[in-house]
């Protein structure tokens, strides 16, 4: 098919600077005079001759960016060159192996607007490149080659994306699909396997040789095909099977009594018994609350939501890795790490709803340029399969925050940890092959809980994406023992795609199935991971079997062959089962979502599992064919039966040695100062601050966040647990707090083990929680288990967890594992750190309870209480310092004592019940003197503490660094005697060691140890050393000046002004009345809250219209696409906030071309809008919609094909998405929905990429201002709109972050108000405010709608 090019420039704004910079980095000793870029955007169509005129003109409005449309043009912007000396021409596009996430979203713009002969749409960026060659520096003469190779190799991931030598003409590809053939093993034997094994790529070990070929000699007595053997090795992998852990353990000769899953099961005897849900489900679940809720009456239809007042909602939370995908291609590894657990969080029972992520990254040493630190070691050599550390911790974070930002799910905790030692022994222990893990909070109603058993007659049905050739192997190749043992052909192989607006799309059919309560269409449902559709519908039929049909499927590649439909591990796809009578419900909720369905196969009850070729492919169908005979094979490819596939099979055995560990003791140097230690351990990256984390990942999308990572008044990310409700109206939910110390681990494996549940446990302590015996955990475990020693490690790391888990009361209920934490680099294996992660979750019977640990300095001088929950030892060993002096030590911190650990927790739980701690924060990474300096960091106030000393052979270094277990916490003076006489009760140590100090401009930090001076310093001094780190990462993924605004503004912040002009607890006198009027039912205006495909802003939006007392309805753009609902019953609409079609051709591009090239949903928007009763709102994606349609600061004179367009969301001048909670000022204006809000300054969440705005000229934007139209701006710590960063976070003139027309019945605004309605969901307000109102400031803005559409 024919492909049209279109070129635009630049890319987007800034991106010739920013260019400039990263080809200057990349040729250091060269000028570099000049760096132009510009897009090629390749179309490919049916037929060029099919598009007419204004199909044409459709297409180019969706390629141009606003206000630029001359800057698209058919021809390149870039000069030729020909073999100029030191000029470069660069094309880097994806490598073209399958479309890309923004060809399916792009083209789908497309088809919305009738474009439906446009197939797939690419996009390569080209390069021009110029140099002076004569101020090349250095004696060696530049060599043209040299630098082309330099420069293609810096501007692309091999793994992703390619050189483009010339233009692409043409997307087919030359793939001759895998046939169907038989494996010789009746023949040939073992051997037969071995060289399929070799040939595929299949990771089986000398057991699995073994078995399958005893198994189809002996059992089957037929020969296996080759797509059988596929589907073996990624079934059975480790990876899927995890053989390990239910394994025989023998070590050094004897074998254990019990395999390590039994050891973790056990955990849950001396737990109270609150599972729904436990090691047999995608995910694990505990009792929750009885909840109020509001859902659509019917979710096949637009309908207005309705009251639920008798559903339970259990808690549910799941984790895993993606290691190796992450490793090879850290973005798109981290989108489908983060993509495959959201799956699991909504393929729970028959259906969950996905709440909130969690996120950690386990990298090398950064080794940032300029920024080199003294535990890095420069000799280390890296391998070119892998990325490098520094690159992962950038785009692996890059990854998972994107792809959750567009699906619509909050990260709200994770962990950052950096380690390259070289261990006494001479062995070398660093991630090479990263952590990628990721958790997930959801909820599940409590008639959806348990999966129904496949019965024959059922359909077998496919929901989500279509089928690609990606990750092709992925389950083995993550199983490899030492990865880059495999070639590098297998490792691209599993190399991934995410789409994040597809799995949203899958989670809307989900949740509209849910949604219908008892009447739920989903019997049965399994989310495909690894192992691809052999794995999915195989587990999800299991044992009945089933048959199922190649034909059926909807293919992303015709060229798709048997084995790779069968195995390939493309994502956002789910397997449901359901009844034959179900079938057209569930596919009108698929066309109404713009979800593909696909009713793939029927359980048939024979116990077989038949997967059926293609009818391209067969060669008879003559349907009598023996079992053995290859043509059978070609027309069944695969063929088994279950048993023998899933069933019970021998468990493995292996038999370990235990290696002692050589550990040396920790010698740091003579006379070491605090303030000398202090600068290494504050900028080791697990101590340091964590913003190049946190700012650029959505915390506030679904308004069911009550805590998340920044805390005080500068957002600080500091946060020990997370916390998010179950209903927009209730206080109950749950927590979730994870603990990880694998470089104690290093030490001892058993001590490491059992800090990671210490540290998880005195991070939870923080919210109020049901009952620390109804605590569970997930356990995720990575480890190099099957090399030489590590595997009795990880048995002792498992024992010991087990064993103190049981102490405690709490219990595992789910977990994964990876146990192939090796790299090769040259000779040598270099094996990770064994890593535990515990991430806890348990019930919050009050949300809003949470204690911070940021330091308030009640009455302006708190109490600052240290609490030991550990046995009065200060070990250094595995400690932050000790791995910033190249050292891991020989004794590590222990939680020694769980019974007074216990106590120390529930006595913290009855004080947080009390209302007695302020504030609070446990003792971790960096030791006693981090946790204080962070604290006062957060609180952004000064601290004098004396410390006690420890025992007699205890330095004042020991004390203030050993990272032993405990808390510190800050109480009102009044309250100290109660608090320590609570712990001391139990004989728990509370020691009082000082005073947090507020009210001062330039606050600080004195610390004595024993009444003696051992560190004074300004607080801001200190706080700069620890944000250094982060700053510099900073700098290597957003705009360089704006970090430097941040970090310099960082120094002077003080608190935000909050003022209020109004009192929050009074109603308008028309709502207070609901529109009662004699003696009537009372009026609820109707309103529409309208989402396209990617928003995911609704049900926040649903919740603040539906408790200002609007009659709510669910109106989606193809209910208004079809006709199957009229705007005219409306009196109001709000386009909510999200990532309409991912944003892809800029944001809202999509959205708004359904809205102007759709004559019937242009009808019926433009009636709405002009009728004199209706009100609209458009935040964030449905403002930059606004702008597009001209219903808010339109042209004076347009045509109807310039449109009314006069305003602009450009790119935030960041460059990268944003989310804060910056201040703004509510200004005058004729906007209804701000009336009586007049002055105040408040803050509000913002979460945007494109969120600058841009008026198309200065006379829009004076007219506008001059007419009080931009009735809100960013301010700064003065209360004046500021342009500065981040105070400002997207660079708009004079702060300006809303816009209304001229009636003020319209207003577009980029921060979010909806997730603003109640108190709980402020991330920081001042104290004096807490507790004095019911609901926020903010939700006066939905009571002024609702009053004026009364009075109106």
């Amino acid at each position: 098919m024919p492909v049209l090019r279109f070129y635009r420039t630049p890319c987007q704004s800034g991106d010739d600077v920013s260019a400039t910079k990263k080809v200057s980095s990349l040729l250091p000793a060269v000028s570099v005079d000049s760096v132009k870029t510009e897009f090629c955007l390749y179309v490919e169509v049916v037929d060029e001759k099919v598009l007419t005129k204004a199909d044409r003109a459709k297409l180019e409005w969706i390629l141009s960016t606003p206000f630029e449309q001359d800057k698209l043009a058919s021809l390149s912007y870039l000069p030729d060159i020909h073999d100029t000396e030191g000029e470069f021409l660069i094309e880097i596009g994806p490598r073209l192996n399958f479309s890309t996430a923004f060809s399916t979203n792009a083209v789908s713009m497309c088809h919305s607007v009738g474009l439906a002969d446009i197939t797939r749409i690419e996009y390569s960026t080209i390069y021009y490149i110029k140099i002076d060659t004569s101020k090349a520096g250095g004696d060696t003469p530049l060599k043209t080659a040299d630098v082309e190779s330099t420069l293609v190799e810096g501007l692309h991931d091999p793994m992703t994306q390619c050189r483009y030598l010339s233009p692409i003409s043409c997307f087919d590809l030359q793939v001759k699909p895998e046939t169907v053939y038989e494996v010789d093993v009746i023949g040939e034997g073992q051997a037969a396997l071995e060289k399929v094994n070799s040939d595929l790529g299949l990771a089986f070990d000398a057991w699995d040789l073994d078995y399958y070929t005893k198994l189809f000699k002996e059992e089957v007595k037929r020969n296996p095909t080759n797509v059988e053997c596929f589907d073996l090795a990624q079934s059975n992998s480790e990876h899927c099977r995890h053989w390990f852990f239910k394994g025989r353990i023998v070590v050094d000769g004897q074998e254990c009594s019990d395999s390590l899953f039994s050891m973790i099961m056990k955990t849950q005897e001396q737990s109270n018994p609150n599972n729904v849900i436990k090691f047999n489900d995608n995910s694990s679940a505990i009792k929750g609350f009885p909840v109020h809720l509001v859902y659509p009456e019917e979710t096949s239809v637009p309908s207005r939501f309705v009251a639920k007042d008798d559903i339970t909602r259990h808690i549910l939370l799941t984790a895993e890795t993606h290691n190796f995908p992450t490793g090879v291609a850290p973005f798109p590894g981290a989108t489908t790490g983060t993509g495959g657990r959201i799956r699991d969080v909504h393929s729970t029972g028959t259906g969950a709803h996905v709440v909130a992520g969690t996120a950690g990254y386990c990298f090398g040493n950064l080794r940032i340029p300029g920024y080199s630190q003294p535990w890095e070691d420069d000799s280390f050599i890296y391998p070119n399969n892998f990325a490098k550390p520094l690159h992962i911790a950038i785009e692996a974070s890059n990854g998972a925050s994107d792809y959750g930002n567009k699906f619509g799910e909050p990260l709200l905790a994770g962990f950052a940890r950096s380690c390259g030692l070289m261990l006494p022994g001479g062995e070398r222990r660093e991630w090479i092959k990263p952590v990628m893990f990721s958790g997930g909070l959801g909820s599940l109603d409590h008639i959806h809980v348990s999966k129904e058993e496949a019965k024959p007659g059922m359909e077998v049905v496919k929901v989500g994406g279509p089928v690609y050739r990606i990750g092709v192997g992925g389950g083995a190749a993550s199983s490899i023992q030492v990865q880059g043992d495999n070639t590098s052909e297998l490792d691209f192989g599993a190399v991934q795609r995410g789409d994040a607006e597809m799995e949203q799309k899958v989670n809307r059919v989900i949740r509209a199935c849910i949604e219908r309560g008892t009447e739920n269409p989903i019997r049965s449902i399994h989310d495909q991971g690894a192992g691809g559709n052999g794995n999915v519908l195989k587990e999800i039929v299991d044992p009945a079997g089933a048959i199922i049909r190649a034909d059926d499927f909807k293919l992303g590649d015709p060229t798709i062959s048997i084995m790779e439909l069968w195995g390939a591990e493309y994502q956002e796809s789910n397997a449901l089962l359901i009844r034959e009578t179900d079938k057209e419900l569930l596919a009108r909720i698929g066309r109404r979502e713009k979800c593909d369905v696909s009713f793939v196969g029927t359980v048939t009850g024979d116990g077989v599992i038949k997967l059926e070729n293609f009818s391209h492919s067969t060669k008879s169908d003559e349907p009598d064919i023996k079992r053995s005979c290859p043509d059978h094979h070609s027309l069944y490819p695969v063929d088994l039966e279950l048993k023998h596939v899933l069933g019970s099979m021998p468990r493995k055995v292996f038999k370990l040695t235990r290696i002692p560990s050589i550990l040396e003791s920790l010698e740091l140097p003579d006379n070491l100062q605090v303030m000398e230690a202090l600068h290494r351990v504050l900028r080791l990256p697990a101590v340091a601050s964590k913003r190049y984390l946190t700012n650029k990942v959505d915390r506030s999308v679904t308004g069911l966040v009550a805590q998340q990572q920044c805390v005080g008044p500068l957002h600080t990310p500091l946060a020990d647990v997370a916390v998010t409700a179950l209903s927009h109206f209730d206080k109950v939910g749950g927590a979730t707090a994870i603990g990880e110390q694998p470089i104690k681990g290093l030490v001892d494996p058993k001590c490491g083990a059992r800090m990671s549940v210490g540290e998880a446990l005195t991070n939870l302590v923080f919210a109020l929680v049901t009952d620390l015996k109804d605590v569970k955990c997930s356990g995720n475990w990575m480890w190099a288990a099957k090399l030489p020693g590590e595997g009795v490690r990880l048995f002792d790391a498992c024992q010991a967890m087990c064993d103190v888990m049981q102490q405690l009361g709490v219990a595992v209920d789910g977990g994964k594992d990876s146990l192939s934490m090796a790299a090769r680099v040259q000779e040598d294996t270099v094996k990770a750190p064994g890593s535990l992660v515990v991430s806890t979750y348990v019930g919050c019977p009050d949300i809003s309870a949470t204690v911070t640990p940021d330091l308030k300095c009640p009455g302006g001088k708190g109490v600052i209480l240290y609490v030991e929950m550990g046995s009065g030892h200060h070990r250094l060993g595995g400690s932050a310092l000790a791995q910033c002096y190249k050292q891991i030590g020989d004794r590590s911190p222990d939680l020694d004592k769980p019974e007074q650990f216990s106590q120390a927790f529930n006595i913290t739980q009855q004080l947080i019940r009390g209302h007695l701690l302020t504030a609070g924060h446990d003792v971790s990474d960096g030791g006693l003197v981090t946790c204080l300096l962070e604290m006062a960091f957060a609180g952004n106030c000064g601290l004098d503490v004396d410390i006690p000393s420890g025992e007699d052979t205890d330095t004042f270094i020991d004390v203030l660094f050993a990272e032993e277990l405990g808390l510190v916490l800050e109480v009102s003076e009044k309250n100290v005697t109660e608090v320590v006489a609570a712990y001391r009760e139990k004989n728990i140590p509370c020691h009082k060691l000082g005073h947090s100090l507020g009210e001062s401009t330039q606050p600080k930090i004195m610390v004595k140890y024993n009444n003696r001076l051992v560190l004074e310093n300004k607080m801001a001094d200190l706080r700069d050393i620890w944000e250094e780190t982060s700053f510099h990462l900073e700098r290597l993924q957003t705009n360089p000046q704006c970090v430097e605004q941040e970090a310099l503004g960082l120094k002077t912040r003080t608190a935000p002004p909050y003022h209020l002009t109004f009192d929050p607890s009074e109603m308008p006198a028309d709502i207070l009345n609901n529109g009662v009027v004699d003696g009537m039912e009372p009026k609820k205006p109707k309103v529409a809250v309208i989402r396209e495909e990617g928003s995911n802003g609704d049900r926040e939006m649903v919740a603040a219209l539906y408790l200002a007392g609007f009659e709510v309805w669910d109106v989606n753009m193809q209910d208004l696409c079809t006709g199957a609902i009229s705007l005219e019953q409306f009196r109001g609409v709000v386009f909510v906030g999200g990532f309409s079609y991912a944003d892809v051709l800029g944001s809202s591009k999509g959205w708004a071309a359904t809205c102007l090239f759709n004559s019937k949903v242009r009808s019926q928007l433009d009636a709405f809008r002009t009728r004199p009763d209706t009100f609209s709102l458009g935040v964030c994606n449905g403002c930059q919609l606004m702008a597009l349609l001209g219903w808010v600061a339109p042209l004076d004179d347009y045509t109807e094909e310039t449109h009314n367009q006069g305003l602009y969301l450009d790119h935030n001048e960041s460059g990268r998405y944003e989310s804060r909670f910056p201040t703004v000022k509510i200004l005058p204006s004729p906007a209804i929905m701000l009336q009586g809000m007049e002055g105040s300054v408040i803050g509000i969440w913002i979460a945007h990429g494109e969120g600058r705005f841009v008026f198309k000229n200065n006379s829009i934007h004076d007219s506008h201002k001059s007419k009080h139209l931009l009735p809100m701006a960013f301010v700064d710590d003065l209360g004046n709109p500021t342009m500065k960063y981040p105070l400002n976070p997207n660079g708009s003139p004079d702060g300006t972050c809303a816009v209304c027309s001229e009636d003020g019945r319209h207003l577009a605004m980029m921060p979010h108000p909806e997730r603003c309605v109640l108190p709980w969901q402020w991330p920081w307000m001042p104290q004096e405010w807490k507790g004095t109102t019911a609901t926020s400031p903010w939700l006066r803005m939905f009571q002024n709608a609702h009053n004026w559409c009364l009075q109106n």
